[in-house]
């Protein structure tokens, strides 16, 4: 039953993923980050020409204070290894996207919508980050900055109150969201 849901669940992406890339195509050849990447608790990053971000519950909520708690398998670690087994095979299939690698920028919600939105945000970052270029050391060397990677799309999200915040928000800096429940 769960290999029937995660079959279900890649069949569902593969086509999702695909379409989220159909239009920034071009933009993949775009400066990279420079410096070592931005480090999140409970993140997972893939280098690639061009970055898909993800939003799942790998955790439940937290207590006392704590934002994650227990893994949660069937609705966090099942979706997320749907997207980077759907991104393998993307990647491994030379045919779909030529000369093309996909990453990406997985971060955790803990089940959480205020959650969920603050790591929404990650995604807008990168977006009105200033690149730094005009920026100089004092001994007049460019300096190392860490800018976080662009993603053209974010898929995930396993609630629809906080599908629609999290679309609200990436919807104003121009980044395509995809929302799949799978029950």
């Amino acid at each position: 039953l769960n290999r029937m849901r995660c079959i279900a669940w890649w069949c569902l992406i593969l086509p999702l993923l695909l379409l989220l890339l159909h239009g920034p195509l071009k933009a993949a050849q775009a400066a990279k980050p420079k410096g070592p990447p931005h480090t999140h608790l409970n993140s997972i990053r893939i280098d690639g020409d061009i970055s898909l971000g993800g939003l799942f519950p790998v955790h439940a909520r937290g207590h006392d204070g704590k934002p994650c708690g227990e893994l949660k398998k069937e609705k966090g670690i099942h979706r997320l290894e749907a997207m980077l087994f759907a991104l393998d095979r993307i990647n491994n299939d030379h045919n779909l996207l030529p000369n093309i690698t996909l990453g990406a920028r997985i971060l955790d919600t803990c089940s959480r919508d205020t959650h969920a939105l603050e790591q929404s945000l990650t995604f807008v970052q990168a977006l009105i980050e200033k690149d730094g270029s005009d920026v100089k050391c004092r001994d007049g060397g460019s300096p190392i900055i860490t800018k976080p990677e662009r993603v053209v799309g974010v898929i995930g999200a396993s609630s629809s109150s906080v599908s629609i915040m999290v679309a609200n928000i990436l919807r104003l800096f121009k980044v395509r969201s995809n929302i799949i429940n799978v029950t």
